[in-house]
């Protein structure tokens, strides 16, 4: 009788809290809720989720599942959020893949806000910024020729471009991680397919739906043990090389910024009162690089190509800029990335091509840590907030024909608003300055050697993956790169 008494007293006092918090919730004047809970599996989610506003305005309410969250749909609710009152949104749920692939809640990209969140994301932003700032566009020029040099020799042919990408930008990481050390293409190739299987496996529909609905993880899972495979693996990697670096490391000294990382969880921190970093944030950080200067910054450079293909009168445009700055067949000259001025007509087509096909259309969803108001709707603490940054990017209240292709729209100073693709506040991506610099040195090399042209007149889609996880991805396509004339290594019949 006792054991049975405790049991109904817990179960009262379970319900009552269930019902207090009911009732606290209903007094709150919260953003309007969308009815059903399957919006997850709509194709294409930033345009669906654009299409909501439209009825119900820039903020609501809706679930993915079991999951109440809030989406905010235009430039200001996001920066009220974000920028203006950062610390009430810069927290990350933790979800169970999150928690999953971020060993131990020390990621960057995934870990939640804290002390010694922040020190992490100052130690990481050093190694990228200090740690290998003198060689960082030296080594993008370096590896970019040699990509031209390869698809010189593909002259002609159809050539898979996403697949040509994804793998530069993967030896650029590899390279200002790992310095010397990468002395082939075999670790490169190694990360590469790392990174592909692990974003592969995590996207996959049976790992998504255990996040929305958790308790399904209890019950055998076979994408939940692919991903947890492909963790281990990259975890395996990771861990080699961070024993290869202690094994060699000079004090004081650093090769690339795993030594300089590495070296800075050493220094002690308890004076600021932040705790310690250890080895395993250095790994994380790895990660983070690898997954986020990967795919996303390949992805973009793909869109890019694809809008040219399109719209050949602007990659006219843009050679006879580059031959008018540097003179046409200079094909050893370039502009530095601190002169990138003198190229407006190349910014502003990065800029519009990051206006309509932000990577992360998304951003990765944040977390109220106190309670806190956005346009006069009340937040509660805890709650799931998803930025849709493409939404942002396409309101017809802020930018003229949103849909549409035009990257004058940037030239003019103070003509359009600049955009959110790499997300904004405390959590803005850490890797922007390294994907702005790799992405104004290879379409400026592509452009100045090669004509973009479709194979047989194939066209392609400009409609992104209808279920493309958390990047906007360009669906396959080929391209032919006609050298042209007077670049070298051309006969003379050419």
């Amino acid at each position: 009788m006792l054991l049975l008494g405790l049991l109904l007293l817990l179960s009262l006092l379970a319900g009552g809290r269930l019902l207090w918090g009911q009732w606290k919730l209903s007094c709150l004047h919260r953003p309007p809720l969308v009815p059903g809970f399957l919006h997850l599996r709509q194709p294409n989610l930033p345009m669906y989720l654009l299409g909501l506003a439209q009825k119900l305005g820039p903020i609501y309410r809706l679930r993915l599942g079991l999951q109440d969250v809030v989406v905010l749909n235009s430039k200001r609710t996001i920066e009220e959020a974000m920028v203006r009152k950062w610390v009430d949104f810069a927290g990350r749920p933790q979800i169970p893949s999150y928690k999953l692939v971020s060993r131990h809640n020390q990621d960057l990209s995934l870990g939640d806000y804290s002390l010694l969140w922040k020190a992490h994301k100052r130690l990481t932003r050093s190694a990228l910024l200090l740690g290998v700032r003198s060689s960082m566009e030296p080594l993008v020029e370096q590896l970019t020729q040699e990509f031209c040099e390869r698809m010189r020799a593909r002259a002609g042919a159809p050539v898979a471009i996403q697949e040509e990408f994804s793998f530069l930008t993967c030896s650029i990481i590899c390279y200002l991680t790992f310095g010397d050390k990468v002395k082939e293409d075999t670790l490169v190739h190694t990360f590469h397919d790392c990174v592909q299987d692990l974003m592969k496996t995590w996207d996959h529909w049976s790992v998504q739906i255990l996040d929305i609905i958790p308790f399904l993880r209890f019950f055998p899972s076979p994408g939940l043990r692919r991903l947890k495979q492909a963790v281990e693996n990259r975890d395996h990697i990771v861990e080699k090389q961070l024993r290869q670096h202690k094994e060699s490391m000079v004090a004081g000294q650093w090769r690339d910024m795993m030594d300089y990382m590495l070296q800075g969880v050493q220094k002690p921190r308890e004076e600021e009162g932040l705790g310690q970093l250890l080895e395993g944030h250095v790994h994380m950080s790895v990660v983070d690089l690898f997954i986020g200067g990967t795919e996303t910054t390949s992805t973009t450079l793909s869109w890019a190509v694809a809008f040219l293909l399109h719209h050949p009168e602007f990659q006219q445009r843009l050679q006879e800029e580059l031959d008018r700055e540097l003179g046409p067949g200079a094909w050893g000259s370039r502009v530095p990335y601190k002169d990138r001025s003198r190229l407006p007509l190349l910014n502003a087509t990065i800029a519009e091509v990051l206006r309509l096909r932000p990577v992360v259309p998304l951003a990765l969803p944040h977390r109220t840590t106190r309670p806190s108001s956005i346009f006069g709707y009340d937040i509660p603490e805890g709650t799931v907030v998803i930025p849709n940054l493409q939404g942002a990017h396409l309101d017809e209240t802020v930018w003229e024909q949103p849909h549409e292709f035009r990257p004058d729209r940037f030239l003019a100073p103070g003509a359009s608003p600049s955009a959110l693709a790499f997300g904004c506040g405390a959590r803005v991506c850490l890797g922007e300055p390294l994907a702005r610099l790799e992405l104004f040195v290879v379409l400026a090399r592509l452009l100045q050697a090669f004509t973009l042209l479709p194979p047989a007149g194939a066209l392609p889609s400009l409609q992104p993956q209808p279920h493309g996880g958390v990047n906007l991805t360009v669906q396959p396509f080929q391209v032919r790169l006609q050298p042209r004339r007077g670049a070298p290594g051309l006969s003379k019949r050419q």
